[in-house]
């Protein structure tokens, strides 16, 4: 990974065309299995949850079906959960916290909540630890009308038809030390800027909607994630990773406004979780672990403020 202010793919001050996309692509490799770390996790829990294919992420040769977990029954009447991980393919808990949540919690909620799963959003980009998907774009970014990320254009299409109906959605993410060695120099080339250092804060914190603030349902989450992992304290500004920190462990930003996943829903209750994987102080077990329970304090806020 590049640790410096040039990257190596095109020219300072030059926006990428196809060319250098395609050196991009063809430095990535394949670090990781799709199939055997989430496909056969997913098909384990068909005995419990309904199993929706709502896509598929084409890159040739390669092929990525896209899958969604629901409740069991599923009840027209009760409010609809969404959680999503793996929007950036690279930030690991959020994949796995998305399942082992699946696994080891959903079942609480039968009865009370419709829930729908997509814990691996963007499946290319799982494979080869990376930010972007294939064709440099950031899905996090591409949450809009005419999406130019397929991985982005399918989540969009599957929450369609419960969109007024969405009480709460997650959308767990990770941020890493690979965001300033690698991702952020390479946002900066691919865009034709000058990369301008930042810091990596240490700790768990979340994205609330600068739009919608719900600061008791952020507060919620993060008080039960202080029992798992540490909360990340704000700089010497008082900001984290460049915003000022609103509550303990807490910022905002414009999400539909930018195209972040958390905004496609309309939900009451909206939120991204950002784990430090990278820390000293936490394991990739306290990360899954930060996760699950982020999940399960959001929905238990939400269904005990329906209508706050």
């Amino acid at each position: 990974m590049s640790t410096h202010a040039t990257y190596p793919i095109g020219t300072p001050g030059t926006p990428w065309g196809a060319a250098e996309i395609a050196a991009w692509r063809a430095r990535q490799t394949r670090r990781r299995s799709y199939e055997a770390d989430v496909l056969r996790a997913v098909e384990s829990l068909r005995a419990r949850f309904d199993v929706q294919q709502y896509g598929q992420v084409e890159y040739a040769p390669d092929r990525y079906p896209l899958f969604a977990i629901r409740s069991r029954p599923w009840r027209d009447e009760l409010p609809v959960v969404l959680v999503t991980g793996g929007v950036h393919g690279y930030e690991t808990s959020g994949v796995h916290g998305a399942l082992q949540f699946v696994d080891r919690q959903a079942a609480r909620y039968a009865g009370r909540a419709n829930l729908v799963i997509a814990p691996c959003v963007s499946p290319w980009a799982y494979e080869r630890i990376h930010r972007w998907n294939a064709d440099a774009i950031d899905p996090n970014r591409s949450f809009r009308d005419d999406s130019p990320a397929q991985e982005s254009a399918a989540l969009m299409r599957l929450v369609a038809p419960w969109r007024g109906r969405v009480l709460a959605h997650v959308d767990l993410h990770e941020t890493t030390d690979s965001d300033e060695s690698e991702f952020r120099p390479a946002l900066a080339a691919r865009d034709g800027k000058a990369y301008e250092p930042g810091d990596i804060p240490d700790g768990f914190y979340l994205v609330d909607d600068s739009e919608h603030p719900q600061p008791a349902f952020q507060q919620a989450i993060i008080a039960a994630v202080a029992k798992v992992t540490h909360i990340a304290p704000a700089d010497a500004r008082g900001e984290i990773i460049g915003s000022p920190m609103v509550a303990p462990g807490v910022i905002r930003y414009p999400l539909k406004q930018l195209g972040l996943c958390a905004g496609i829903t309309g939900a009451r209750y909206t939120t991204t979780t950002e784990v430090y994987p990278d820390s000293p102080r936490a394991t990739p077990a306290q990360c899954n672990a930060a996760q699950v329970a982020a999940v399960c304090a959001a929905i238990d806020f939400a269904l005990a403020h329906p209508s706050s």
